[in-house]
């Protein structure tokens, strides 16, 4: 029986479908491999397909598309016209191959495809292109060559993530400036890494790398696979942040789009060869019914090789330490999972599951471990099916972390519909704590979902158009702007201090970015107002952003700086839903919450382990935009009770101010 089913009893009732399922996928690997290789030798297919060099100084160039009937490479270099010279030759299994001279093709030019089908002909940008660019003025997108002479070289060539924990800032390259326009890598790597190194984070994960047509679609209906966006950059200046993360100990997650593409039939693979089932399914499978995109057709091996040489690919030549897989749930049910509860175990495994796309995560995890041993795989999942971060050999999925998901809905939910004396820790401690024992999850108050418009974050819920006007120091005291921020710090303490693998804030929310993000389009009138980080918010002496701030970085290098913290057992010692108080520990480490919003208690008594404690952090603090209520320097002796000598537990009495969180540290004893 596999470990997965051992672990979890509810599952014997479906460990049939389990079993088949981790058989499939060993059975596809076994084939895809073959004899001698490994599933990594199957995913070169980037060294195989596109343009390269030949050792003698010419030019070789690969493509597959099974119905064509004649290909051409047309550019620049022969005016956008068919030249004879410049015909590609059919190959076996549909490859078409065209061998150039030296000086026929050159660094930057320009090139596309001229495809030709039974009864039609198109231009097409190459599958395997690895950099796309669009012209200023007719905004046509064509592939370019990129070989230069002298290759960017990486200073370190080995790097290991830390993972424990795993503290995540999910950023945009472009829209991380304060100026109304796209960034570029160069300027997150001068100005907006300094920035993550001092707060803390030992890892970003950026979003939108992959070429895609439309700025607006913040990279989730992909063009161009192999292609990094040209619109940010060069592929070089994007290995120089790589390689400048790495020199500063910070893991470089890729937002990677596997679970669709883009609709684009010039631009991108719709009917790359002609006909529409070449990469997608061909039937009412084609188009996903929500996101107007097309879906792989995962039961192809030659969709499996294109996206696992995708995935090896982005960890050998740009040195990415990972991916955040977007869109999981879409893919693992042939319904996406829309509109669907999954309120039990009978939700995962009552047909609907896509067994194709089962097999392809699981061999992508596979590879990308067999490349990278290190290498960090995150899913981002909101159904909840069981094993998906869970070892492969267990019979699980092999991510090796999920999205907790439910933990945004869950802040969202409480913040709209419930009075704040109604915040009752039990609800709290049970949504942030309620996750399967043998996976890991990374936690998060709010991503980039939440701050899109028609959505708002957790800031912006609490203090809403006050924030506009009463945010200065210098301002009196306002009531909401003062309750806003005193949650805005638990909420995201609280959600930290429970990880059991990760936790991720997007870029700009840890200071409490007052705006939506709203990319340009049609109906803003193509305006880049909301599509930008306001970083002199957060840097201004006269706004108390930078309270929110400072916070923020406090306790992400508390939690970094405890070795293991989040292997740390969580062991819940006081849940009052009258008095809104919680209190948890892990290890030495006492966290204790007063939600109440007019409540404050004088020798507060909380059971915990024997000895003397002395707060370490508490979100009072004046340089936290707090009142400094709560007095660090006093050390707190546990007292005795005789009920509980059993338990080796005694009361701690303490001040527990309204609206604030504190953390204490027991002390060693002395000898």
């Amino acid at each position: 029986m596999l470990n997965l089913i051992k672990n979890d009893p509810w599952l014997e009732p479906f460990s049939t479908i389990i079993e088949n399922r981790h058989r499939a996928a060993l059975e596809k690997e076994k084939e895809l491999s073959g004899s001698k290789g490994s599933l990594s030798d199957f995913a070169d297919g980037y060294l195989y397909f596109g343009v390269h060099r030949t050792p003698a100084g010419g030019w070789v160039i690969r493509e597959w598309a099974p119905n064509a009937t004649d290909l051409f490479l047309i550019g620049d270099f022969t005016d956008w016209k068919e030249l004879p010279d410049y015909r590609f030759s059919s190959c076996e299994n549909g490859v078409w191959e065209i061998k150039l001279k030296a000086g026929q093709l050159h660094h930057l030019d320009l090139y596309k495809l001229s495809m030709h089908w039974p009864g039609g002909q198109g231009e097409r940008i190459p599958a395997w292109a690895t950099r796309v660019v669009q012209d200023e003025k007719t905004y046509i997108f064509s592939a370019q060559v990129w070989m230069p002479e002298k290759p960017y070289t990486f200073s370190k060539r080995r790097f290991t993530p830390n993972t424990s924990p795993l503290l995540i800032y999910e950023c945009h390259i472009g829209m991380a400036q304060e100026e109304e326009r796209i960034g570029t890598y160069d300027e997150f790597r001068e100005n907006v890494l300094p920035r993550i190194i001092a707060d803390g984070y030992n890892a970003i994960q950026i979003m939108a790398i992959q070429e895609h047509p439309y700025y607006g679609s913040f990279g989730y209906h992909v063009s161009s696979f192999f292609a990094p966006s040209s619109r940010f950059g060069t592929p070089d200046e994007l290995k120089h942040l790589i390689d400048e993360a790495h020199r500063n100990g910070i893991a470089v997650i890729m937002d990677i789009v596997h679970s669709h593409a883009v609709k684009n039939e010039v631009e991108g693979l719709g009917r790359y060869d002609g006909t529409p089932d070449q990469f997608f399914y061909g039937d009412h499978r084609r188009e996903h019914p929500a996101w107007d995109s097309l879906c792989f057709d995962y039961g192809k091996n030659e969709v499996i090789h294109f996206l696992l040489s995708n995935c090896k690919y982005w960890l050998e030549e740009f040195h990415f330490d990972g991916f955040r897989f977007d869109g999981v749930t879409s893919m693992l049910y042939y319904d996406h999972g829309l509109g669907k509860a999954f309120g039990g175990y009978g939700d995962y495994y009552d047909g609907g599951q896509d067994g194709n796309a089962i097999t392809y995560l699981t061999l992508a995890n596979r590879v990308i471990h067999e490349v990278n041993p290190h290498a960090i795989t995150i899913a981002e999942e909101m159904s909840g099916m069981p094993g998906l971060a869970a070892p492969i050999d267990d019979g699980g999925i092999g991510f090796d972390y999920r999205m907790a998901m439910g933990i945004p809905d869950f802040w969202i939910k409480t913040i709209k519909e419930k009075k704040d004396e109604e915040w009752h820790p039990t609800g709290i401690f049970w949504e942030l704590t309620n996750r399967r024992a043998d996976e890991k999850t990374i936690n998060y108050a709010e991503s980039h979902d939440q701050a899109l418009v028609g959505d708002k974050t957790i800031i912006f819920r609490l203090i809403d158009a006050d924030m506009y006007w009463h945010m200065m120091k210098s301002d009196a005291g306002n009531l909401m702007v003062d309750r806003g921020m005193a949650l805005h710090k638990m909420i995201r303490l609280v959600t930290l201090s429970t990880i059991n693998g990760g936790y991720l804030n997007f870029m700009g929310n840890e200071f409490g970015h007052p705006e939506w993000i709203d990319f340009p389009r049609q109906g803003n009138n193509w305006s880049y107002k909301y599509a930008r980080r306001q970083w002199s918010l957060a840097d201004s002496k006269e706004l108390k952003y930078g309270y929110l701030g400072a916070f923020d970085k406090a306790i992400i290098h508390l939690v970094r700086n405890i070795r293991q913290f989040e292997k740390r057992p969580i062991i819940k010692l006081w849940d009052s839903g009258e008095d809104q108080v919680l209190a948890f520990l892990r290890k030495d480490l006492v966290f204790i919450f007063n939600f109440s919003p007019d409540r404050s208690y004088e020798g507060y008594g909380i059971l915990a382990p024997k000895g003397s404690y002395r707060c370490i952090l508490d979100s009072d603090q004046p340089a936290f935009g707090g009142y400094g209520r709560i007095d660090q320097s006093i050390e707190h002796f546990t007292q005795f009770d005789p009920l509980y000598k059993k338990a080796k537990k005694e009361w701690l009495l303490l001040y527990l101010p309204a609206r604030t969180a504190m953390i204490l540290q027991r002390q060693k004893e002395k000898k």
